[in-house]
């Protein structure tokens, strides 16, 4: 946090996967008030959430008032093959879809493998507040997404990501935020990232959009404050 700090990020949101990760992270964002904040999710790959759904469900309605978004939550067709617990995924992300419109909360998506998918079934079940995280799907899919007002969160893969490169040509700024995904994700392939690395995101996409470096983190941020209700 100290070196995101003086790297001059203004906030991070850490997004949670389990029961753990939600108490750990709850915790963590009180050390850091009006810089860390939280959203609460699932990995989408873990289905035993099918289980816990209510549970958990109710844990989030719980902390609601401690949380900016909902998520990340989705689909992974890369660890899931087959196909009945690929709809499974599917008609979990439903819910999910279903239960950030109850709770008037953005959505944070996966969509590993899946990003077509993903973009289809939001604009079905008419998902307004999205944001669709490290999107590796084609880019078509992802322009029908800024058709609806998706947003389109830009990881410091996009340093070497070819894939993300091209969707950063495609894509409007104004539907654009900046990710880390740490641990992963890193502008530099092997090693362990962290949220201070987002200027490589900026700088990438200032190179590609032909503009500078500050512009990109002046929208960034005023989509991010925006999207997810941000006092810092």
């Amino acid at each position: 946090m100290k070196r995101a700090k003086d790297s001059n990020v203004c906030a991070v949101i850490s997004s949670a996967l389990s029961f753990d990760d939600a108490s750990f992270l709850l915790n963590f964002s009180n050390k850091y008030p009006r810089f860390v904040f939280v959203s609460l999710g699932w990995d989408p790959a873990d289905l035993s959430i099918i289980k816990l759904f209510d549970e958990y469900c109710n844990f989030v309605k719980e902390h609601k008032n401690e949380i900016v978004g909902l998520g990340e939550v989705g689909l992974d067709f890369y660890y899931i093959r087959e196909n009945v617990l690929r709809e499974t995924q599917i008609k979990l992300f439903r819910r999910w879809i279903q239960f950030s419109k109850d709770l008037n909360l953005p959505l944070i998506v996966h969509s590993r493998s899946a990003g077509k998918y993903a973009v289809k079934i939001l604009m079905e079940e008419d998902a307004e507040r999205v944001v669709l995280h490290a999107y590796d799907g084609r880019p078509g899919w992802a322009l029908k997404g800024v058709e609806h007002g998706y947003f389109f969160s830009i990881p410091t893969s996009v340093w070497h990501s070819i894939q993300k490169q091209k969707l950063v040509r495609l894509i409007p700024l104004d539907n654009m935020l900046l990710e880390t995904d740490s641990p992963v994700l890193s502008p530099f392939k092997g090693r362990r990232n962290e949220p201070a690395n987002i200027i490589y995101a900026a700088r990438k996409i200032a190179e590609i959009k032909k503009i500078t470096v500050e512009k990109v983190a002046e929208i960034t941020t005023e989509n991010a404050l925006s999207l997810f209700n941000l006092s810092l």
